[in-house]
């Protein structure tokens, strides 16, 4: 799979520098459909539609403040983790932090990019998190393991790690989801890969594989899924270039 993924992304290689206007329609279906599925995965209720509206700067009647907020939140903090590769910034707790606090703007003031000070557990999940009095502790660990030995694996196979890690971590009491996603596709921007989006069609599948990874350490079905969505972010440059 990854042998595919590399193949995949030479032969796109080969058509960059894209014209900007292609860039430009990418870009956009990239943040519509990252921010509907991110944060439908998580409950948001707009549609893909509804979710385009607000992106362009219209409410939408009779749905919640939190929700519009959701969305505009999601593609600030995609233009910046965008910020963060073209500038080449190295991976930090600040970074995350910052992640976080885009995400719970004008929804969770007060606990955005705040480490959360009580325990919790995740909902339908077997994962036992740390307990918050170990969260700066496992941070730091995170850290230094992404400094010391991240760059052995394969991009697709550390992107899925920083995932699962910071998701096992869960250190903010709200918003880890999002969060976690990003950091993911932050990962393969890094590496020259497309950002791949996980749909809200497949949550079932990716929370199995996510828990089998931070309960019980099985790796290989984590992987193979964020490998495949990794092959499906390849698709619209397959259809608008005709590769």
């Amino acid at each position: 799979m990854f042998e595919t993924i590399d193949d995949l992304n030479a032969k796109l290689d080969q058509y960059r520098p894209l014209s900007p206007a292609i860039v430009k329609n990418l870009h956009e279906d990239l943040i519509l459909r990252w921010t509907y599925h991110s944060n439908a995965i998580e409950g948001n209720t707009l549609t893909l539609l509804e979710t385009k509206v607000v992106l362009e700067g219209i409410a939408v009647g009779g749905k919640a403040l939190k929700e519009h907020f959701e969305v505009i939140n999601h593609c600030d903090s995609i233009l910046y983790i965008e910020d963060i590769r073209k500038k080449q910034e190295s991976f930090s707790e600040c970074q995350i932090r910052n992640i976080h606090q885009l995400i719970m703007k004008n929804i969770e003031d007060e606990n955005a990019g705040q480490y959360r000070q009580q325990n919790v557990l995740i909902s339908g999940a077997t994962t036992n998190l740390p307990e918050y009095n170990l969260l700066n502790h496992k941070m730091a660990q995170f850290i230094d393991w992404y400094n010391t030995k991240a760059h052995t694996l394969h991009s697709v196979e550390r992107a899925a790690k920083v995932h699962a890690d910071f998701v096992g971590i869960h250190p903010f009491v709200d918003g880890n989801g999002q969060t976690s996603r990003l950091l993911m596709n932050l990962e393969l921007l890094k590496a020259g890969y497309p950002p791949s989006v996980i749909t809200v069609e497949n949550r079932l599948a990716y929370y199995e594989a996510l828990d089998q990874w931070t309960a019980y350490g099985k790796t290989e079905p984590f992987i193979n899924l964020i490998g495949g969505v990794v092959l499906d972010g390849f698709k619209p440059y397959q259809i608008v270039l005709g590769i």
